[in-house]
């Protein structure tokens, strides 16, 4: 099936942090941060390794303090992943960074407001081949560019292009650039507007988001929204959670929207009807649980009913849907195997790992022959007792009528 995307990605420049590319056509990559304390070396380290295997290609650290830039040093050469370093106010300890082969600087124009001081940070980056993020947030912006536009789209847009113009003097031009917001209207428009005026790779975020669930919708509405129209090329869920959920959100959107090849399980289920079988959202659960750490890049179904199941969701890899005490697996829309109830998650996991092996064609070979018309026989049945109508809407649509005089 060939992969759709709401909309062609807005072209621009290619930058490397570390060997993951950023813009220029390539992937959409997901980022993180780590929240330990850094001079924590290896606390921080275990954080990064669960960051990366959660899906984040890029992780950045704090360097707040000049325990924090020592830590670096051993940070960077063991870890799975390029590392950002997070520079606040201090613009030495960019440069502390820089020696300890950080692959990225974030500065903040916001509190780094010297321009002598963002130029040697820029001509030591350059020096060394390192890209810069310019971390623009509504909520430090320079106090004449606050007091200029207000807290606005545009005031966000003119702060990043001072830090590019103050970047460009020195002949740096390695840039990644983010304005963000804790207002997604704010953050959406303040993209739209800085990829009118620049061709730099953008990396999105609505900042400070808040926990889940809140956050994760707030994120989502900014951040897909702007994927949606072509319009990013790095991400950041920021979360008031474990950043190992900022990973997976990153990840999971991206493969749902097409942007990245999918790595993890994509599992959808029916909402449940007057005909389910069984009680779909506990076994959903059960299933996502199960499947959940098992990186197969498959997406299954879960159906209450094998009535219209198998069809319905024949656009999954693979799927069971309950019947009369059992399970039916079906591999694209083909019942393959009969397991009792109980069996359900179990067999469906083990069906999971054998497609993912075998690839659907084998699995769909070794199909059981008798399970397609046992489907059939428990579906006509099934039809037989509730009729075509399980919910009665044709009943209620009468009734509302005959009280409406209709």
């Amino acid at each position: 099936m060939d992969v759709l995307t709401a909309a062609p990605r807005r072209p621009t420049r290619r930058i490397l942090v570390g060997t993951v590319p950023v813009g220029g056509g390539a992937p959409v990559s997901v980022q993180s941060m780590t929240t330990t304390k850094t001079a924590d070396v290896n606390g921080t380290l275990a954080q990064i390794y669960a960051l990366a295997g959660a899906g984040a290609d890029i992780v950045r650290v704090t360097c707040n303090d000049p325990e924090a830039a020592v830590a670096l040093a051993q940070i960077v050469p063991r870890s799975p992943v390029p590392i950002v370093a997070d520079i606040h106010y201090q613009y030495r300890l960019a440069l502390a960074a820089l020696d300890a082969g950080v692959h990225c600087l974030r500065l903040n124009p916001g509190n780094i407001r010297k321009p002598e001081h963002v130029k040697a940070v820029a001509e030591e980056a350059k020096a060394r081949g390192v890209p810069i993020r310019i971390g623009v947030n509504a909520g430090s912006l320079d106090d004449d560019i606050a007091a200029t536009y207000g807290i606005t789209p545009q005031a966000l847009v003119a702060s990043a292009q001072r830090e590019l113009s103050y970047l460009a003097e020195v002949g740096f031009q390695d840039v990644k650039i983010s304005v963000k917001a804790s207002s997604v209207p704010l953050m959406v428009e303040a993209y739209r507007q800085l990829a009118e005026v620049t061709d730099h790779p953008l990396h999105l975020g609505v900042t400070e988001a808040g926990p889940p669930p809140a956050g994760l919708i707030k994120a989502t509405a900014g951040i897909a929204t702007l994927l949606a129209e072509g319009i990013g090329d790095t991400i950041r869920y920021s979360l008031t959670a474990d950043p190992v959920e900022e990973a997976h959100a990153g990840r999971q959107l991206l493969e749902a929207m097409g942007l990245r090849q999918r790595k993890s399980v994509d599992l959808i289920a029916c909402p449940s009807c007057g005909r389910a079988e069984i009680d779909v959202i506990a076994v959903a659960k059960e299933a996502q649980a199960a499947l959940a750490e098992r990186n197969l890049p498959i997406q299954v179904a879960i159906m209450g009913c094998v009535v219209n199941g198998p069809g319905e969701a024949r656009g999954a890899d693979l799927g069971i849907a309950a019947g009369r005490g059992k399970g039916h697996l079906f591999v694209r829309g083909q019942v393959v195997r009969v397991v009792p109830e109980s069996e359900m998650v179990a067999a469906l996991v083990e069906e999971a790992e054998r497609l993912v092996a075998e690839g659907a064609d084998a699995r769909l070979a070794a199909a059981d022959a008798s399970a397609a018309e046992e489907a059939e026989r428990t579906r006509q049945a099934l039809l037989a007792d509730q009729g075509d109508d399980p919910n009665a809407v044709a009943q209620r649509i009468e009734l509302i009528r005959k009280e409406l005089g209709g």
